[in-house]
């Protein structure tokens, strides 16, 4: 890789980004997060922690520690590395009760979409999504690989107020919502699966790299997973 694959940003006096392209694009991805293990692996003294997203990675340091031009040649240096084996993430299976009080929006989208309430479910459950990032709220999980035919744009007017667990989909992805909290997505179920578990070691569950299906599963079933994954147990199934 040369420095013209990549561009160094300032965030602030105390971050900066290293920015590999401008799009939601999987081999972007790829190198954000190989940088982002280099990095660990290497551990350079003055970085405090690093945040990946999409086509960036987002590096904290001590500035006191060092300046920006010593830190953007250190992570020049990284980036331009050749990268080590490709990042193989893990495999979840998530369960999700689709429709009705859990994904009120779920009938509007068989309608944008010309679709059967059925089908829009087969054909978001049946998905290969990729774990593009983290961010937003502790355990937002966005997900790339959402059929285009469920292709939709976010809400005109967003909901200050949608339940923990939700299952959504907006553009072009699909997302987890961990914690309650406000949406623009559409909602099509809710999964009892904690994606972040303060308690729960790994806190996290899911990571960037990793990829996710979805199981639809009944309405009676939630109360009993919704208590194991309140108690720590994934509920996710890890298939690879």
């Amino acid at each position: 890789m040369t420095a013209a694959d990549f561009r160094i940003l300032p965030c602030g006096d105390a971050a900066l980004s290293v920015e590999f392209g401008a799009a939601i694009d999987p081999v972007l991805n790829d190198r954000v997060l190989a940088l982002d293990r280099l990095i660990a692996a290497r551990r350079p003294a003055a970085i405090i922690e690093t945040v990946p997203t999409y086509r960036a990675l987002l590096v904290a340091y001590d500035p006191c520690a060092a300046g920006f031009d010593e830190m953007a040649r250190t992570l020049s240096e990284l980036a331009a590395a050749p990268p080590a084996a490709a990042v193989t993430g893990r495999r979840w299976r998530v369960p999700v009760v689709y429709g009705g009080e859990f994904g009120v929006d779920l009938d509007a989208v068989a309608r944008a979409t010309a679709l059967t309430t059925a089908e829009v479910i087969a054909l978001h459950a049946r998905g290969d999504y990729r774990v593009y990032m983290i961010g937003f709220t502790p355990g937002f999980t966005y997900l790339g690989g959402l059929d285009e035919r469920l292709a939709l744009s976010r809400r005109d007017e967003p909901r200050l107020a949608t339940p923990s667990g939700t299952v959504s989909i907006g553009g072009g992805q699909a997302a987890i919502q961990c914690l309650a909290g406000p949406s623009g997505w559409h909602l099509l179920g809710r999964t009892p699966a904690r994606t972040f578990h303060p308690a729960r070691t790994p806190v996290f569950l899911i990571e960037p790299g990793d990829h996710v299906s979805f199981v639809a599963v009944a309405a009676r079933e939630w109360d009993a997973l919704d208590r194991a994954a309140q108690a720590g147990e994934p509920v996710a199934e890890l298939i690879a």
